[in-house]
């Protein structure tokens, strides 16, 4: 279902950090997506013309980003992917590698779906997704559970082993050659699984001292978890051989400038960390040019509540939050501009992505920007930003 809105007024903002420049930026929301009313949206992913969106119903519906109309809908066992039993719960993140989708779960699992493409006027009992895996593998807790050195503790009387996750699967990030998947979890562990069997490759316990909610990888290979700890914590592939043979993944760096839990994170082309935290604040990360310390460099305010996701879209970054709102900003070590303030969601914005698009001309940029939220509506922004 397709509801179109009128153009929104662009909100106020405040920072008290920085003198800033304000930019003006066109923006309008130009449909809202409805699926299921009664639940929500809790991850989105765009893929060329596809956009994906999760919920925390198990759910997730495939829509034509061109037209904005659903397509012949991805089934496994019905109109929509959902877990094997439909029990998977909230589909936390999604991420898509060639022709296969991995989405992660509240269930304490990750699924893997093979994608086959979709043709208009196809027939509806032609399947479009097919439910290829779910990770960990029997085969890989097969094996793990008959060594007993493959058992951690999870509780005071319970063990499982080391492959598993157990609690929500929060983040999922591919390596640059797509042949790692990195997950993370409330379990406060980050999982590195092999993506052309997946298996589970090395697991990091107590990564952090409290639920991990947000993984990203930079351009160079380094993996960033945020946590309600109120830490990101920065971990690095081992490249020496002698040293793989210990740990393949070692922490490198510990950044403690949070004042609340980060619950997002977001990372640019050109060495710029963002990162979302509960007190409404985001905070701008710098890495030196030789790839040395980290540091905050500029704290962007005017959400009035949690910042809950983060995305960045060619040089613009979107932020959401428990406020209801989404903010633009200006993607760049020297400009903390606010473009714009996107109001017209009923609930928290749990989710962000988007794509630059042609605007025709050379005066600005367009882009747009796809939000989901706890009203159970995916909105649709056009923006356009002067770049004259």
């Amino acid at each position: 279902m397709i509801r179109c809105h009128e153009t929104q007024e662009e909100g106020d903002w405040s920072h008290e950090d920085h003198q800033i420049s304000i930019s003006q930026a066109l923006h309008q929301c130009i449909a809202t997506l409805v699926g299921n009313t009664s639940s929500y949206i809790s991850s989105l992913t765009l893929a060329g013309k596809r956009l994906y969106t999760g919920s925390n119903d198990g759910v997730v519906r495939l829509w034509n980003a061109s037209t904005l109309e659903t397509l012949a809908e991805a089934t496994s066992n019905g109109d929509v992917i959902t877990g094997e039993r439909g029990d998977g719960g909230a589909v936390k993140s999604l991420v898509i590698l060639a022709d296969k989708l991995f989405t992660a779960h509240q269930d304490q699992k990750i699924r893997v779906w093979k994608i086959n493409d979709v043709v208009e006027g196809a027939e509806a009992s032609n399947k479009k997704y097919m439910h290829i895996a779910t990770m960990p593998t029997m085969s890989d807790r097969l094996a793990k559970c008959l060594m007993p050195n493959n058992q951690v503790q999870i509780r005071r009387h319970k063990k499982a082993s080391w492959v598993h996750h157990v609690n929500a699967v929060s983040g999922l990030a591919l390596s640059r050659d797509g042949t790692l998947l990195y997950s993370v979890s409330w379990d406060r562990t980050l999982k590195i699984w092999r993506t052309t069997d997946f298996k589970c490759l090395e697991s990091i316990t107590d990564a952090h001292d409290d639920a991990i909610n947000a993984v990203e990888l930079s351009e160079n290979g380094d993996i960033y978890t945020g946590s309600s700890d109120r830490k990101i914590k920065v971990w690095r592939k081992n490249l020496d051989e002698e040293k793989k043979k210990r740990k393949n993944h070692y922490l490198v760096a510990t950044l403690s400038d949070h004042d609340s839990g980060i619950n997002a994170l977001a990372l640019t082309s050109y060495n710029l960390l963002y990162s979302g935290g509960s007190d409404g604040s985001i905070l701008v990360w710098e890495r030196n040019d030789e790839g040395g310390d980290i540091a905050v460099i500029g704290v962007l305010r005017g959400h009035m509540e949690s910042v809950l996701c983060l995305a960045v879209v060619s040089d613009i970054v979107c932020s959401g939050s428990a406020d209801k709102t989404v903010r633009l900003w200006k993607c760049s070590s020297t400009d903390y501009s606010c473009l714009a303030v996107l109001e017209g969601h009923g609930g928290p914005v749990k989710c962000l992505t988007g794509a630059i698009r042609d605007s025709g001309t050379q005066s600005e940029a367009s882009y747009h920007i796809y939000s989901g939220g706890l009203d159970s509506q995916v909105k649709v922004w056009q923006i356009l930003v002067p770049t004259l």
